[in-house]
């Protein structure tokens, strides 16, 4: 493990053309103080977990003093936000203080959100506040040990400056880590600009670094890449990497699903090239089941709304493919970047029905397993019962006989049409000889016990503001083994009281 100065940093995308990026150093945040640091988070980079008692831990995790061998950039992108094209839009807080290899060979960014203004900082401060800090620190995590692809979240630093928001809060500043924070919106930036070298250079730049084996593929006939026979391979490659972006995109969606998480702000600059969950704001897990939950308070009309995410996801593809498809100057055939684009559907579907299988406990695929699952989430719908706890208890459920757990049968208003419901189940475990044990071991694997609810992050959140740090970083521990039972905290498993129902959260936070 290395200290802070012994960091491997590479700083490739610092490498790229100019235009990519703005050279900037941060703006010190005053009187910093470590507020959470992640020693797993930290094990990527191979930095010392005791580098958090460090002197200047604080002033380094917030960009006050170079990390040394960092060199921090602001990067340029585009983006469609709720489906309205904003030609410039770049980091107006972010900086990517550069890439640290670790001892395995794998590369990963050192971003910094909350570090001041760049030039796309608009009229903004270029902070961020203690509140959302919060929030992504602990969604990072939470997703991680939910095997939904995400950011890491290395630290927070807090600070007394106040910044307005829609009230006065206290900034903060976090860094988070990830592969790449290539998005969208930065093919797009480029694209809209008729820069085609641009799009090429960055197309070349992350293929290299993150889709290895593409170029190999391709050649062996890449099932997406047939019947494209007349452009070059260069433009195939680029078509091979459109469509597995779209199905990296897919199954990630798929897991939100799954998962019953909503991300709230699904504009193409918060999409990632690699397909992992990026840029928390106003995100949610389901609490009631509720297929149109909207997250986001300001987003009036739900085109974020929980069940839209797959439309939305498929549309954002397309406007990537549309930025990428510059690169075939006119000459290159529409229809393998149709398929590609349409690639995403069935990635989609496997991994979301694999996901719900998993959740109820079904070992194998049989046809009838979509009608049972959109009845279930019917059922659950009309009752309005709560998503997580009820896939918990329904392990309860006995193959062979009728009994089931009271407190499941309960969370039903309509028993009697979930007794038909669960008549089709038990008959579903028998065609496949399910045991009984073994299937509710599988179960308790699927289905966690603890979600970061709005409610629990607000508990932290409210604490921090207090000046009492330490509920993050339990908490954190907590999220990160969501299955298990942890004795003594069972009050953060369930759901949340009349009062915290009324929790908004939006852009900001």
């Amino acid at each position: 493990m290395r200290p802070f100065a012994g960091l491997r940093f590479e700083n490739s995308y610092a490498g790229l053309h100019p235009d990519f990026y703005q050279a900037v150093e941060p703006t010190p945040l005053p009187d910093p103080r470590l507020a959470a640091f992640n020693p797993d988070a930290a094990a990527l980079i191979d930095l010392d977990p005791a580098q958090a008692g460090h002197p200047d831990a604080a002033r380094l995790l917030s960009g006050s003093l170079p990390i040394p061998g960092a060199a921090p950039i602001a990067q340029a992108y585009a983006g469609h936000q709720f489906g309205v094209w904003v030609p410039q839009l770049g980091d107006g807080r972010a900086f990517l203080l550069g890439e640290v290899r670790n001892n395995r060979g794998e590369s990963w960014d050192l971003h910094l959100k909350g570090g001041g203004q760049t030039r796309w900082s608009r009229f903004g401060d270029g902070r961020s506040v203690l509140r959302s800090a919060v929030r992504e620190y602990l969604a990072c995590e939470a997703l991680h040990a939910l095997d939904i692809p995400t950011t890491r979240a290395l630290s927070i630093v807090a600070s007394d400056l106040s910044v307005q928001r829609e009230s006065l809060e206290t900034a903060a500043a976090i860094i988070r880590l990830a592969p790449s924070h290539v998005r969208f919106g930065t093919f797009e930036y480029f694209a809209a600009r008729g820069a085609v070298e641009r799009v090429r250079e960055l197309a070349d730049y992350v293929i290299e670094r993150h889709y290895g084996d593409l170029s190999l593929r391709c050649a062996q006939g890449d099932s997406f890449a047939q019947g494209d026979t007349s452009a070059r391979d260069d433009h195939r490659r680029y078509c091979a990497f459109f469509g597995e972006v779209c199905r990296r995109t897919g199954r990630l969606i798929a897991r939100w699903m799954a998962a019953g998480f909503a991300h709230g702000v699904m504009n193409t600059d918060n999409m990632s090239i690699l397909g992992i969950t990026l840029d928390y704001g106003p995100y949610g897990f389901l609490d009631d089941y509720e297929a149109g939950f909207i997250c986001n308070h300001t987003d009036t009309e739900g085109q974020y709304a929980f069940d839209r995410q797959p439309s939305v996801g498929i549309w954002n593809c397309a406007r990537l493919g549309e930025a990428l498809m510059i690169l075939d100057g006119g000459a290159g055939a529409t229809a393998p970047w149709q398929d590609a684009l349409e690639s995403y559907w069935p990635a989609f579907v496997s991994e979301y029905a694999e996901r719900m299988r998993a959740r109820l406990g079904l070992a194998g695929a049989r046809d009838e397993d979509g009608e049972l699952l959109r009845d279930l989430l019917a059922l659950l719908q009309a009752g309005r019962v709560d998503y997580t706890r009820f896939f918990r208890a329904l392990n309860s459920v006995n193959g062979e006989r009728s009994t089931v757990n009271g407190g499941l049968h309960g969370m039903f208003v309509d028993r009697t049409g979930f007794d038909t419901w669960l008549d089709r189940y038990r008959a579903r475990l028998r065609a496949e000889a399910s045991d009984d044990r073994e299937r509710v071991e599988r179960m308790r694997r699927a289905n966690p016990k603890y979600l970061l609810r709005n409610w629990v992050a607000q508990e932290a959140i409210a604490a921090a503001q207090r000046g009492e740090f330490g509920l993050i970083d339990s908490l954190r521990r907590l999220l990160a083994a969501p299955y298990d039972e942890h004795p003594g905290w069972e009050r953060y498993a369930g759901p949340p009281g009349a009062a915290d129902r009324e929790i908004e959260v939006s852009c900001s936070s």
